[in-house]
């Protein structure tokens, strides 16, 4: 009995052993994916900061359904984050409370060769942002915190002048002395204002 022929495997095909994509349809996604600026990454590759529910094969169904992008592969990193006192926005931080704030996941993928994603560069003109407006703002911010704290009170005055300032105007005779009271009214209220009167 001759024996059996071996039987000949025929071409490979690329997308016979790619799993399906995703039957879920989803209409109104409720998560946020933000996009990662990765100048020494390869142009072929994208990084996101995605929800840490969201896995690969959403993330891969979400790109190709709504921006039409082919995913290749995808690699998530779950990033621990440091270990603090007490929880975010206490007024007063407890000494040695630890608290651990929620993890952030990051996920990379890889998008054919032939269809490289080019970051924009970044902006140099940032006045339809009012960048200057937003930084004076944090500088005042900042300042009226600083004046609040402890070391509010060793800081001078930038409204107002300081003893020595005064002392030397009055050694120099370019300025007389005068009784703070005097300036007062029996009311409590600064003279010439208006409204001030004998209190009752």
């Amino acid at each position: 009995m001759p024996a059996p022929k071996p039987s000949t495997l025929g071409p490979l095909q690329p997308n016979r052993f790619r799993p399906p994509r995703g039957q879920k349809r989803v209409y109104l996604p409720n998560f946020t994916l933000t996009l990662l600026r990765t100048p020494f990454a390869p142009p072929n590759y994208a990084t996101f900061i995605t929800p840490l529910h969201l896995n690969k094969f959403d993330l891969k169904d979400y790109l190709y359904n709504l921006y039409g992008v082919e995913v290749l592969s995808v690699r998530s990193y779950v990033q621990q984050a440091r270990v603090r006192q007490d929880k975010p926005g206490a007024r007063l931080p407890k000494p040695r409370r630890w608290y651990r704030p929620r993890a952030s996941k990051k996920m990379t993928i890889e998008m054919p060769a032939t269809s490289p994603f080019i970051y924009p560069e970044a902006p140099t003109d940032f006045t339809a942002w009012d960048k200057e407006i937003q930084e004076r703002a944090q500088e005042t911010r900042e300042k009226e915190q600083k004046a609040m704290g402890v070391e509010g009170t060793r800081m001078p005055k930038e409204d107002g002048k300081t003893l020595r300032e005064q002392a030397e105007e009055l050694l120099k005779g370019k300025k007389a002395w005068r009784p703070g009271w005097m300036d007062w009214d029996l009311g409590g209220r600064p003279k010439g204002e208006v409204g001030a009167g004998v209190g009752m």
